[in-house]
């Protein structure tokens, strides 16, 4: 059993994961308040400029970055909380690799059939669902929302490099 007073031997500490997250969250918000200086972060003759009010934005993500790895640098010493263990990763790369490759699948698939695999082959590893039921749902979702974007509302979403819906017209 596992107490506050005791050490784990595996895993990230939580301390470490804020301050990287601090760190790569400082690092956005020195661009971000680059780009908006960049822009004209000033107040003009005829209100404020384009990148006015995302500098100051940027300045808050900047502050509450500093002050968050100010905090997760301090307690170094004395924290002990994991922040996943060995189990808990896996199940997490269980859908982020998945989802990974659905990212990577649009590109050449397009979002409706990338989605349709990804809903499909997620039901059946994950939900132990069988192929035709999954099937089922992961077509019935991405020609819901082909009906409900490219014709409904008229917005086109990515086809994807080899463009497979080409037979549809749209």
């Amino acid at each position: 059993m596992n107490d506050s007073t005791t050490t784990p031997s595996r895993g990230v500490r939580s301390n470490s994961v804020e301050a990287v997250v601090a760190l790569l969250l400082l690092g956005i918000g020195l661009v971000m308040a680059y780009e908006s200086w960049r822009l004209g972060a000033r107040w003009t003759d005829d209100g404020p400029g384009a990148g006015y009010f995302p500098f100051y934005i940027a300045l808050m993500i900047c502050f509450a970055s500093a002050g968050i790895l100010i905090q997760a640098v301090r307690a170094r010493p004395r924290s002990t909380e994991l922040f996943v263990d060995g189990p808990s990763f896996s199940r997490v790369l269980q859908v982020l690799l998945p989802a990974a490759l659905f990212v990577a699948a649009i590109h050449f698939l397009g979002v409706y059939l990338a989605s349709a695999l990804y809903i499909a082959l997620f039901m059946v590893l994950l939900g132990k669902y069988s192929w035709p039921k999954a099937a089922t749902v992961g077509v019935a979702v991405s020609a819901l929302f082909f009906l409900m974007f490219e014709v409904w509302f008229k917005v086109p979403l990515f086809k994807g490099a080899l463009d497979p819906t080409r037979f549809l017209g749209y």
